[in-house]
């Protein structure tokens, strides 16, 4: 029997080699090269453009508040290598007209040349029950977190298909991995991403476009501190059985990725276990990569069947707490 199963196993091997190209990409080169961040005045997205700028490259900023902009320019300049190094803002709201996005993109290139890496990290989270937000909360986490990515990117795909070099980054969200309580609205327009990379990752591969999705935990930004205002409590709990990310740390994660050609990028421990448990159809970038997820598969989703059961059990829990509460309150 184990001769049997080591033979599976090199057969297994042979097999993935001989059917996928699964070469890993050369890694782009950052000096001097030109990074396009949407999303990038704050949060993830200025840590990102941080870390690329002390990396030599030349920053495109992308993001409606002028102000915010204007401020992280002056954050970011403060780590150049050189002093040929430009960081440009473009006030535009990525997710409403196409034309406008293209156009902006369209002037970043004519000053800064053409787009080597687009990284969009525009996106917005409201949380609250099914029933209690609103239609238009769903078309317009729909519109930021999905189109916002959209628009940026169909921008830039030709130029990297002619000149045969480009990464693209979607930052996507944990809550892109798995549906939890409260995000009926969030987690959708998330998953939404990993389809449209899925499928933009088949098409660009030939032209040597690599695209990466990032799926960060719950992040210390400026965003995360505004979506904790609305959380409905059993969220919170939820949320909270995991320990808080800095931007720094996720951002430099990212840009790694990004720079190597990884289709996945994720953060700690859970989440490389989320990654191997929601691989499905995914490309990958190593045999090694593949050959992990088929091995962890089995433990890792025992151990996700305990998280799951506690993340019921906290709905539960505050379902009857609720229920207490309204009695309480009418025999008062």
């Amino acid at each position: 029997m184990l001769l049997l199963a080591a033979a599976f196993l090199v057969a297994f091997v042979l097999l993935l080699y001989m059917v996928s190209p699964l070469i890993s990409p050369k890694p782009l080169a950052l000096p001097g090269a030109h990074v396009v961040v949407t999303g990038g005045s704050s949060g993830i997205g200025k840590c990102i453009a941080i870390e690329c700028y002390k990396q030599g490259a030349f920053i495109t900023l992308v993001a409606r508040n002028e102000d915010k902009l204007l401020q992280a320019k002056k954050e970011i300049e403060k780590h150049s290598i050189n002093d040929k190094q430009v960081v440009l803002c473009i006030s535009v709201d990525v997710s409403q007209d196409y034309s406008q996005v293209e156009n902006v993109i369209r002037q970043a290139q004519e000053k800064l040349g053409p787009v080597d890496m687009l990284v969009n990290c525009a996106g917005m989270s409201l949380s609250g029950k099914f029933e209690d937000l609103e239609v238009s909360t769903f078309e317009r986490l729909m519109s930021v977190n999905y189109l916002g990515s959209v628009y940026p990117s169909r921008a830039v795909i030709t130029t990297m298909k002619e000149r045969r070099v480009g990464r693209i980054v979607f930052v996507s969200s944990q809550a892109g991995q798995l549906g939890l309580f409260g995000f009926t609205a969030y987690s959708p327009s998330k998953f939404a991403i990993r389809g449209l990379a899925e499928a933009l990752q088949m098409e660009v591969k030939p032209y040597n476009v690599y695209v990466t999705v990032a799926y960060p935990p719950d992040t210390d930004t400026p965003g995360f501190a505004e979506e904790n205002k609305t959380k409905p409590l059993e969220t919170r709990l939820i949320s909270e059985t995991t320990s808080v990310c800095k931007p720094e740390q996720v951002a430099k994660q990212i840009v790694k990725d990004a720079i190597q050609g990884n289709f996945n990028s994720s953060i700690g421990s859970d989440g490389y276990m989320l990654s191997s448990l929601t691989c499905g159809m995914a490309p990958v970038t190593s045999i090694t990569e593949g050959l992990q997820q088929v091995v962890t598969m089995g433990l890792f989703r025992t151990i996700a069947l305990f998280y799951l059961g506690s993340f019921d059990s906290i709905v539960r829990r505050c379902m009857m707490q609720r229920a207490k509460s309204e009695i309480a309150d009418k025999t008062a």
